[in-house]
Formats: structure tokens, sequence, C-alpha cells
């Protein structure tokens, strides 16, 4: 699949969003890619994450693990097409961990699945989550990677797209110095 398709299904989904968005990470930013609006439907679903499937065929994977909300359909459509088992973490007290009676073996090898991976954080916390099952991540699949290429998380990210988008310091955000958009939180983690 090329990048113009998904970058038409974003579209077409309404999932690519501009404003003046605020992330959870603090920053600010011009453009926001609200997966839940393709993952609505599992015909875009499943094309775009055959793209990922396809990328990440090759590793030797146990499980797939998918931090709640984003990576829940995310793990579930990977694990579905891969056919591997699909679990996803929550958040409990603002700390992610495995609940419902899901189990990681000791030395499995995990795929962690996002929807979207932005600052790597819920990526990093599913990690640790992981480890403490004695686990080895051996890396992460997500529709969208918006990390920045500095940002190293110390495995592998395997992506449908690859999409740059500006993040602004609050004190240097140009959308607040005009004072023109109203800033909007669209995320589903509190900051």
């Amino acid at each position: 699949m090329k990048k113009e398709r998904i970058l038409q299904i974003l579209k077409d989904s309404e999932a690519f969003l501009t404003g003046h968005f605020l992330l959870t990470s603090g920053r600010h930013s011009n453009g926001y890619v609200q997966c839940a609006k393709v993952l609505r439907y599992p015909q875009y679903a499943e094309e775009i994450l055959k793209v990922v499937a396809e990328k990440c065929e090759d590793l030797d994977i146990d499980i797939i693990v998918g931090p709640a909300m984003g990576g829940v359909i995310v793990s579930y459509e990977l694990g579905r097409q891969m056919k591997k088992e699909a679990i996803f973490t929550e958040r409990v007290n603002k700390e992610m961990e495995l609940r419902r009676g899901f189990q990681i073996r000791e030395g499995a090898r995990v795929l962690i699945a996002e929807d979207v991976i932005t600052t790597g954080k819920s990526t990093l916390e599913t990690k640790k989550v992981v480890e403490s099952f004695h686990g080895k991540v051996v890396g992460a699949a997500c529709m969208v990677n918006r990390l920045g290429q500095d940002t190293q998380l110390g495995f592998p990210v395997f992506s449908a797209i690859e999409i740059e988008i500006e993040t602004f310091e609050p004190d240097n955000c140009p959308m607040c110095k005009k004072g023109l958009e109203k800033l909007i939180k669209p995320g589903s983690r509190s900051i």
C-alpha cells in the first residue's frame, strides 16, 4: 500500500486533524492523528494494519500487547492477521499493568502494538510491564509513527506510515502567540 492511500484513509475517516492541540507531553501541535476515527471502520483497520503485519511477519513473536486505549483494537487486528495471541495493558492509578487474568509467560517474545506512537511513553510503560513478567520486547508496531528522528526506544518500530507534525513548547507556540485558535486536548490520557 502506498503512503498516498494511507493518507487518504486518514483523511476520509476524519482522523487527520488540523488545529491547535495540547498533547499529552504538554507540548502544542498544529496537527493530530486521531486513529480511533480510522479504527471505527474495520475495513480500514484491516487494510492499514496489513502493511504493518507484513513488515512484522519475519519477527519471531509469541504474543502482541497493546496499551489501552489506542492499542486494544490494533493489537487485536494484528493478532488476527498474524495468528498470534493479543492482549492489552491498562492504566490503573496512572500506572500501566496487566489485568483481566492476562499473563505473559517468562521468555515470551513480545510485539507492542499501538495506534500512533508520538513520544513513546505508553510504549515504554508497556515494555516495563512486559519485562516485569520476564518477557522480551522485540519491537513496536503502529499505524502511525510520529516519533522524532532523535527519539530512540531501544527496539525497532514498524509502522504503516511515518508522519512528521511540528510540536512546540507552550511558550514558543505560534498559535498561542497569535491567539487565534482554541487549545484542544484530543487524547485519552491526562496530562
